[in-house]
């Protein structure tokens, strides 16, 4: 059984519309689950006395069969369950990704329209930037950049529009500013 062209170039536009959401999807959960260890790291922690030097006495080290045994638990322990991360409200002046298979010319306008935002985030900065730094920018200001590596994505906008002529200079290893500073 053989698809027609028409049937075979519709299911490949359908599974490429899927990828791209699953490709936000994941996306929105990875910036979720890096959100909630900054929170971490930045709650206070207790303070814990400082070590000891080590070379005036060893540690003591309760052996492990010294301790008894804990006794069973009566009542099950509660399994944290996982919730999935509330969505993320767009901002209105960030336009739609477009794939480049469905409307070149959309994919080039957003790609325009993304690198204009770099600019303005670099301006506003005034100083270089790291591709990290300035994707958290486009994030906040409600652009997706998709793809398994969303950095590496923008680090290659970023490199194609840094050349001569171009809006942006290469500072460094992923490290841009604009060109006429």
């Amino acid at each position: 059984m053989g698809l027609s062209e028409h049937d075979a170039e519709e299911r490949l536009a359908q599974l490429r519309r899927q990828r791209e959401a699953l490709d936000r999807e994941i996306a929105d959960l990875v910036l979720y689950l890096e959100l909630g260890r900054r929170l971490k790291a930045g709650a206070p922690r207790p303070a814990t006395p400082d070590p000891l030097p080590m070379a005036d006495h060893p540690p003591s080290v309760p052996e492990p069969w010294s301790e008894p045994w804990p006794e069973p638990r009566s009542e099950p322990e509660a399994v944290p369950t996982f919730t999935s991360p509330p969505p993320r409200p767009r901002r209105p002046s960030a336009p739609e990704p477009v794939a480049f298979a469905e409307d070149p010319t959309g994919a080039r306008r957003y790609g325009r329209a993304l690198v204009e935002a770099a600019c303005a985030i670099l301006a506003a900065a005034g100083q270089p930037l790291h591709a990290r730094e300035i994707h958290d920018g486009l994030i906040a200001r409600g652009f997706a950049i998709p793809g398994r590596d969303p950095v590496a994505a923008l680090n290659t906008r970023l490199w194609k529009r840094s050349g001569e002529g171009g809006p942006l200079r290469r500072h460094g290893d992923a490290v841009y500013g604009l060109a006429d500073e």
